[in-house]
């Protein structure tokens, strides 16, 4: 027997995963754009980065025959807001400080879910190349 498992990660599987991640990064944004009191657009970057996350990951849904190109588009925002994390750690060691508490939990965020976030799409890239074979 020869059954296709479907990759999954934390129960999920990848595209549902983006979905929520996405849903995740829009309201992390929003919130703290709100409870920061900015009136700085950068304090809505994760909002501005879930949304084409979100837009693919649905497309990917309703035109499965494309799941593989809109996939791959979430994972190179994935990669963009873990890179965009990365700032948390320049701030701290060239800085010497964290600058604002709000931005720097944002960055914090970004690094660590961006990293984990793509940790799962490559590992689901991984095993739909080898369910191929």
């Amino acid at each position: 027997m020869n059954e296709k498992k479907e990759f999954t990660f934390i129960k999920l599987n990848i595209v549902d995963l983006s979905i929520i991640y996405a849903m995740f990064l829009i309201i992390w944004g929003m919130s703290i754009s709100m409870i920061s009191e900015s009136n700085s657009i950068t304090s809505l970057i994760p909002s501005i980065l879930g949304l084409p996350i979100l837009v693919f990951s649905y497309l990917s849904k309703v035109f499965p025959s494309k799941q593989k190109l809109f996939m791959h588009l979430v994972v190179i925002i994935g990669a963009l807001i873990f890179l965009g994390g990365l700032d948390f750690i320049r701030g701290f060691l060239i800085e010497n400080t964290m600058g604002s508490t709000w931005a720097s939990l944002s960055k914090l965020m970004m690094l660590i879910t961006g990293g984990v976030f793509c940790y799962a799409c490559i590992l689901s890239f991984i095993h739909a190349r080898k369910s191929i074979n």
